[in-house]
């Protein structure tokens, strides 16, 4: 560390000390059986955040019940039985030296412990303000030095076969089930890579601690059956690694529900409406039509609908989901019926959405957004699997589709950042430990568990309306262009796929159907052939995913298998998944020359904000192809239709 890292954490301990508050929020660490913290039994420690989610204990704890903390799990990244002995030591040492820790301002639901709590050893730190620094200092210095080293990790992590690979309990603490990853010889690198870099320095430039990190780290989580699964595009997220599935028995009463499973952007998602136009009928007018759907469509940060919305229809939209779009005229009868949930959950609760969530949201019903959201106009360039593609009604090569990716916007993001705050202090009622502070949760038959699965039901009904109102504004404007009706044109809805959402479904768990509450971030449902949740069109082939590309590659659509349902709980890929943040991206590549090879490729683009076009550069991201050929020949879903783009409509 800097030396004004040390003198910041010298001054937030002598604050602490002093009964001050302070700007850090830190980890947990359960005291169950000392004497002083009877009504106290857990501490939310101060940890600055330069010393990431690996540093999980200071001396702020009282000095008899260190080695019981670091015995529980010092260290969240990752901590061997050697490294957790030498904290261990460290603390005894201290101990024996006869020091005490006068512990101040313990918070346990907003309620602070007295000041006056008298340990068992005499209190001398309160004194001593230099033995305090000296020793914090040693314990952190122990815990940052004491990271393994790749091959140490490593020895956690094998190969099942040519796209899996394993991690084993003992990775990181308190693992109660192993995890698994998807990944070709190039993806598997990307990840190592990560790894690598991680422990080296001992930091992630992202923010985030590596995807396999966190992977593990929900496979720590209370509740979790099976195994941690991560598919090929998976890349570090908040909380859980964005490509993450996991599962929670939803009769343990220890399960959790956690928003970090979900994302900020609840059911973001996409859909695909294909025409009976072919690539000739379109290329005379691609400029202008591309332009018309940058008129129609509202995108960019901040944008706001042209749907008129009231405060009531908002409500109800919560509610009915797409049943609101179809009753006002947005949507067409069958559109539902090509729906995951039929564009409804039928558990959303309007009264569970704070009001500032419902403000965000009141403007913006039937926007793109920014960010990763798009809507494409693509071309067939492949059929894999005829029969499945005819039953989608995708019959040539060169035929045209539209693809819609989007979601929740600011009303979910709310919903999101709303659950966070109360089931942090649903974690310190009901003692949940977790090994990342980002994987805040809370149970699932809690007061706050079912308040969000409430709100997150009616945010994901929000995403479906913002959908298909986009889907009425598509249509409207290739009508205009084609001086035709949607119908004539047939603009149907082939299929509409969240890829980040959690609901209750069964699956087969040890021999035994269970109902699971199934969190999929960055991953999509793909359920097989002749199960009973998708559409009678698709019973024989499959449900059909949407993989979207990024701004200048192929998007591809695959159907589900029952390989995928016996080993990802029926779930595969969603996309191609970031390999650098979008800060390197913005440095590294320039705006002029992603367009000009946009142009090279015949692709038209229309874009509201500059620097997306460095953030979005296929550069930026993991080959889709490579992801979607591991999800293939690991049989965890099957290819049928590959798109590439004509047209790309941006934030």
């Amino acid at each position: 560390m800097e030396p004004v890292h040390w003198f910041v954490l010298f001054l937030a301990l002598h604050l602490h000390r002093s009964g001050c508050s302070l700007p850090f929020h830190g980890s947990i660490v359960p005291f169950p059986s000392c004497a002083p913290f009877a009504t106290c039994n857990r501490i939310f420690l101060s940890v600055p955040p330069w010393f990431g989610d690996h540093v999980h204990l200071l001396p702020c704890t009282p000095i008899h019940a260190l080695p019981r903390a670091a015995a529980v799990g010092a260290v969240g990244g990752g901590f061997g039985d050697a490294h957790r002995g030498v904290c261990l030591l460290v603390c005894a040492c201290v101990c024996w030296g006869g020091f005490g820790f006068h512990t101040y301002g313990l918070h346990q639901e907003g309620v602070v412990c007295p000041h006056n709590s008298s340990p068992p050893y005499e209190p001398g730190w309160d004194r001593d303000p230099l033995v305090l620094w000296l020793c914090c200092g040693c314990v952190v210095v122990v815990s940052m030095v004491a990271m393994r080293t790749l091959e140490e990790e490593m020895r956690f992590i094998e190969r099942v076969d040519s796209t899996r690979f394993r991690v084993n309990v003992g990775f990181v603490p308190n693992m109660r089930v192993p995890g698994t990853f998807y990944a070709n010889a190039s993806l598997e690198k990307l990840l190592f890579d990560e790894l690598r870099a991680y422990s080296e320095r001992g930091t992630h430039g992202g923010g985030f601690l590596p995807a396999v990190k966190q992977l593990a780290n929900v496979a720590a989580l209370p509740g979790v059956v099976r195994e941690s699964v991560a598919l090929p595009d998976v890349h570090s997220g908040y909380g859980f690694a964005i490509g993450n599935v996991a599962a929670f028995d939803a009769s343990d009463p220890q399960s959790v529900v956690s928003p970090g499973g979900v994302g900020f952007d609840i059911n973001c998602g996409v859909r695909l409406l294909r025409t009976n136009l072919h690539l000739k009928d379109l290329e005379p007018v691609q400029e202008q039509l591309a332009q018309s759907l940058f008129d129609h469509i509202p995108v960019g940060v901040g944008s706001q609908g042209i749907i008129p919305t009231s405060a009531a229809n908002l409500e109800s939209a919560l509610e009915m989901g797409m049943d609101w779009s179809l009753r006002e005229g947005y949507s067409w009868a069958e559109d539902k019926e090509h729906c995951e949930e039929y564009g409804r959950m039928l558990n959303a609760d309007p009264t569970k959405v704070s009001a500032r969530a419902k403000k965000r949201g009141l403007p913006q019903m039937g926007t793109l957004g920014a960010g990763n959201h798009y809507a494409e106009i693509q071309a067939v360039e492949e059929i894999f699997d005829t029969h499945a593609a005819r039953k989608m009604g995708i019959e040539r090569e060169g035929q045209i589709c539209v693809m819609i990716h989007s979601g929740s916007r600011g009303l979910g993001h709310q919903v999101a950042t709303d659950a966070l705050t109360s089931m942090e202090r649903a974690m310190a009622r009901d003692n949940i430990l977790t090994n990342d502070r980002q994987l805040a949760c809370a149970r699932i038959q809690s007061q706050e568990g079912k308040d969000y699965l409430d709100a997150m039901a009616c945010a994901a009904n929000y995403a479906w309306v913002n959908r298909s109102s986009m889907t009425f504004l598509c249509r409207q404007a290739f009508a205009k262009m084609f001086n035709s009706t949607p119908d004539d044109l047939d603009m149907h809805v082939v299929y509409d796929v969240s890829h980040n959402i959690a609901k209750f479904e069964e699956h087969m768990v040890d021999g035994k159907l269970k109902t699971l509450l199934v969190h999929r971030k960055g991953s999509t449902r793909a359920f097989p052939p002749h199960h009973p949740l998708i559409p009678v069109d698709y019973q024989f082939t499959g449900q059909p995913v949407l993989i979207g590309g990024t701004m200048g590659t192929c998007s591809y659509v695959l159907t589900g298998t029952e390989k995928g349902m016996e080993q990802t709980f029926g779930s595969t890929c969603h996309g191609a998944g970031r390999s650098c943040s979008r800060h390197s991206s913005r440095n590294k590549l320039d705006f002029q020359e992603v367009l000009d090879r946009l142009k090279t490729k015949g692709i038209s683009i229309r874009v509201a904000s500059p620097k997306l076009v460095m953030e979005e550069a296929p550069e930026s991201y993991k080959d889709v192809s490579a992801v979607v050929d591991t999800c293939h020949e690991a049989g965890i879903s099957k290819k049928a239709v590959k798109l590439r783009p004509v047209a790309v409509i941006k934030g």
